[in-house]
């Protein structure tokens, strides 16, 4: 991934918020870097934005609560000069024109999950501007996201938003484990985040781990991976292990897959590459894991002895996601030549789907547990939820305004939780699992 310094966390303020944008509708493209946030004839309007509620939304409300009727564009047209003006970043020049020419956006009209609720008291954080993965939901009602230096717990069901863990002091280990920094870190900046059951690993930009258990107070361990100048974390994946007990995976700038146990947080596996490590996600078996990187080719690795087992050739840029579904078979992988891709381990000649975005870069990709579902995260203003058992052909669009900071489906896939970074309109997005439930609907 590309290797800038963040300026603390005014870092993406340009890279796609939504101000200053809608003064002038038909300011010439070239001058813009990405669209800006939305900017309302009336400062005093900012401070009134509320909350919206499924209720709302169905009576018209603006689920971000941007209120169109009274800016100088309508929804449509800002919504067509997003799409004419919005900026991939390519690392490998014009690959997604490449794209764009090759492949056609699948067919909307997959209804899957419905609105439920956005709420603006959680305002959700992007450090870089190529990673994504800040937002975790352990449950239908919990959620983990970083909001600045904090990563804050956000319960759907209470409504209320508290601080886990705060990086902006000093944050040093509880316990002592060998390999462990006693005297932990110092306004540490998070690139990455992991959160499943009660354990939560964070990634920082030098290099760092910090390891917690969230159901004791404090934290377990902290250690920086390397000292290389280039050791931005740039994802970790907790991961129940073959052998029992949690393991977390760290994917490193520096070219390294850092494996760990997460009972005495040793580190048991060191895996070097040519390229920077974006992302891994390893199989459902645990016995193979995929890397994409700072390379058009991916690997899939086993994960016991790190010996590359297959490349997977296809894409025209370097990738940023990857995920596995239920059964083991079937693997996905996200580009910055704006297609995630679908493989099938048994015969990776070529991909079963080549899934087109609308703005850019696949920063993220979630599969559904039960496997009927995967979900794509653009860098802005689109989900896609593809239904495998309509093979990836068919899909629902989430469509809004703004950075996306993550995107996590509950455990149980009954929520799913979408993280807006945007100077104006931060906010967390709500959808819930769509049912077919006559007998309740005639109860009722």
């Amino acid at each position: 991934m590309a290797f800038e310094q963040p300026h603390q966390f005014e870092y993406m303020a340009d890279e796609g918020d939504m101000s200053d944008f809608v003064e002038d509708a038909d300011v010439d493209a070239d001058e813009e870097n990405h669209g800006r946030d939305m900017v309302l004839d009336e400062y005093d309007m900012l401070n009134q934005v509320s909350d919206t509620s499924s209720a709302q939304a169905r009576k018209g409300k603006d689920i971000q609560g941007i209120p169109w009727d009274r800016l100088n564009i309508t929804r449509e047209k800002y919504r067509l000069t997003r799409l004419e003006q919005y900026k991939n970043y390519e690392n490998i020049p014009s690959s997604g024109e490449a794209v764009d020419k090759e492949c056609q956006l699948m067919q909307k009209g997959g209804n899957y999950y419905e609105f439920f609720h956005n709420t603006r008291l959680v305002k959700p954080t992007i450090l870089h501007f190529q990673l994504r993965n800040l937002v975790w939901a352990t449950s239908k009602h919990d959620v983990y996201l970083m909001s600045n230096y904090s990563v804050m717990h956000w319960s759907s069901l209470s409504g209320n938003l508290s601080e886990v863990l705060n990086f902006s002091g000093h944050v040093a280990p509880t316990e002592k484990h060998a390999g462990s920094l006693l005297e932990g870190f110092m306004q540490t900046q998070i690139s990455t985040l992991a959160v499943k059951d009660n354990f939560l690993v964070a990634g920082g930009f030098q290099g760092e781990l910090t390891c917690k258990r969230l159901d004791k107070e404090g934290v377990s361990f902290c250690t920086r991976t390397t000292y290389d100048d280039n050791a931005i974390t740039n994802a970790v994946e907790i991961y129940d292990s073959l052998g029992g007990g949690m393991h977390f995976m760290a994917s490193n700038n520096d070219c390294g897959i850092r494996e760990y146990d997460m009972e005495r947080f040793q580190l048991l596996n060191h895996f070097r590459f040519p390229w920077p490590v974006n992302h891994t996600s390893i199989s459902p078996d645990r016995r193979v894991v995929a890397v994409v990187g700072d390379h058009v080719d991916g690997l899939l690795m086993d994960s016991q002895n790190g010996k590359t087992i297959a490349k997977v050739v296809g894409h025209l840029d370097y990738s940023f996601a990857s995920a596995w579904h239920p059964d083991g078979r079937i693997f996905a992988t996200g580009n910055q030549d704006k297609t995630s891709r679908v493989w099938d381990i048994r015969n990776l000649s070529s991909p079963i789907a080549v899934l087109k975005n609308n703005l850019g870069a696949t920063r993220s990709i979630r599969f559904s547990s039960d496997g009927q579902f995967m979900m794509v995260a653009e860098p802005a203003d689109f989900v896609h939820i593809y239904s495998t058992r309509a093979d990836y052909k068919k899909r629902q669009e989430i469509d809004f305004f703004g950075e996306i900071s993550g995107v996590s489906a509950s455990p149980d896939d009954e929520s799913l939780y979408i993280g807006i970074w945007d100077r104006t309109y931060a906010s967390l997005l709500q959808y819930n699992r769509r049912h077919t439930y006559g007998y309740l609907d005639s109860y009722f």
